[in-house]
């Protein structure tokens, strides 16, 4: 990973908020809140759960600041302790165990796209939201953060074969809602 410096706004942030700043404390909660909730929300599903994985994700945050050593962006090193975050409360329910039957579950044609263009955005998000949890959470940390099955295996402590099986798994879950709702 490469070594990238902060910018200078986000480095006097910091830079306050390890001086113990209550000013900076709740800048740098306006900043980033509204970009970390639909986070929380999306490995969540509730709004509730959502809001107390924000909470202990801030507190990890700044009890953390003093760690970040300028490797990749500091958006992305507070997104990774948010991703922890979420992950620590869903571990405390052994999510990954939780899965729908796929049986009966059919492959939309791959030639037919029609209905996923004509959902919005918005729908595909709340597909996605209504995956079961073992499925979301894959879903989530592959396709949308990025990790790899070898990362999310060490993540969720899963070999990589369970994380692809999910991924798998999932992606016929949301194939069949999309068939079902025939756009």
């Amino acid at each position: 990973m490469e070594l990238s410096v902060p910018r200078p706004e986000e480095q006097r942030l910091i830079n306050r908020c390890l001086a113990r700043d209550k000013r900076a404390y709740r800048e740098l909660f306006e900043a980033y809140a509204p970009k970390m909730l639909p986070l929380c929300i999306r490995y969540m599903k509730n709004r509730d759960d959502a809001e107390d994985v924000l909470q202990d994700g801030f507190i990890t945050l700044f009890n953390q600041l003093g760690n970040f050593e300028g490797r990749g962006s500091f958006e992305g090193w507070v997104r990774r302790i948010f991703v922890t975050t979420a992950l620590m409360h869903l571990r405390k329910k052994d999510p990954l165990k939780i899965s729908d039957d796929i049986t009966g579950i059919r492959f939309i044609d791959n030639g037919d796209t029609s209905a996923i263009e004509k959902m919005s955005h918005k729908e595909l998000l709340e597909l996605v939201a209504g995956l079961p949890s073992g499925f979301r959470i894959v879903f989530n940390l592959y396709v949308i953060e990025g990790y790899s099955h070898k990362e999310i295996g060490e993540m969720l402590g899963i070999s990589e074969n369970t994380s692809r099986s999910q991924l798998s798994r999932a992606r016929l879950w949301l194939q069949d809602k999309i068939r079902k709702t025939g756009k």
